[in-house]
């Protein structure tokens, strides 16, 4: 098997598995609440990024200095507040309205990129925005028009202000040169820090034993562990990234089939639409970025 398919087969795996997490948030938070579920699976992920650190043998470099540094930022940003924000959006909204909305993330790094990156907001970015967000007032009606709960409201506001702290995260990872596993065990190692302080200062702490806490050990393998692994090696043997983590943009669509006969969503009416004008301007965003590049291999 060549590079290329290795890379296909280990993308669609991981975009499958990530599909799974809609479900899995849900199920868990049936009985432990969104600061639980996120104190236990970022514990599990912590220790399956230690163990492939250790079967990848790149843990030379990682006691330093600049990288704690680097991993007390970037632990603060995810997994402690980007999960914080989204376990909460889950909690308060249907899975099939709450996953869709984290994926405005693309959208907003156009945004970011304009003071962080010193770049232009050009007017097809701006066309791009108005798309997807057009796709979240959609998506927002859970299939009655112009009819939305105070409740509905506030958690749309923290599923799409999640997808903010992503693309900010993922801005900042963009100028960190570190490997990918030591850093992605050292950003949840610090995560995990500020999420047991936030939970014994502010919270009470839940047993996991129970079927919601083996949904909480599912989350920190597939969603923030393991998948990760996948994903970066699927990056490692593409020839062309984008030809895999474009595959990214199925997940949503995938995660329908999961939520509706797991978790028993009838999907809504607004529901297809919704996802359809998101990924659609993400579809143009991308496009956008794809042109610039081309613009600038020629120049």
């Amino acid at each position: 098997m060549n590079n290329s398919r290795k890379a296909i087969l280990l993308a669609l795996l991981a975009v499958t598995l990530w599909s799974t997490a809609a479900t899995a948030f849900k199920i868990s938070l049936q009985e432990l609440d969104y600061v639980n579920l996120l104190l236990y699976s970022s514990m599990v992920s912590k220790v399956v990024l230690f163990i492939i650190v250790l079967l990848k043998k790149e843990y030379n470099g990682i006691l330093t200095r600049r990288s704690f540094m680097q991993s007390a930022l970037l632990g603060f940003l995810n997994p402690f507040l980007y999960y914080m924000i989204l376990l909460k959006a889950y909690s308060l909204l249907p899975a099939q309205i709450a996953q869709p909305l984290n994926y405005l993330w693309p959208v907003m790094l156009s945004l970011l990129a304009v003071p962080l990156l010193g770049q232009r907001l050009k007017p097809a970015a701006l066309i791009a925005l108005v798309i997807s967000f057009t796709g979240v007032a959609v998506i927002s009606q859970q299939g009655q028009w112009f009819h939305i709960e105070k409740e509905d409201i506030t958690g749309v506001f923290l599923a799409a202000g999640s997808s903010v702290i992503w693309a900010l995260y993922w801005i900042l990872n963009m100028r960190d040169k570190r490997k990918d596993a030591p850093r992605l065990f050292l950003n949840f190692l610090f995560g995990s820090f500020y999420i047991i302080i936030y939970t014994l200062l502010f919270h009470e702490v839940r047993s996991p034993w129970s079927y919601s806490g083996l949904a909480a050990v599912y989350v920190g393998i597939f969603e923030m562990g393991f998948t990760f692994f996948l994903w970066m090696t699927a990056l490692q043997y593409a020839s062309a990234a984008a030809k895999v983590s474009n595959l990214v943009f199925l997940s949503p669509f995938l995660s329908l089939i999961f939520i509706h006969f797991i978790l028993g969503e009838s999907i809504y009416v607004t529901t297809l639409p919704g996802i359809i004008l998101i990924l659609g301007g993400i579809l143009v965003s991308e496009m956008i970025k794809d042109k610039k590049g081309n613009a600038n291999k020629t120049n």
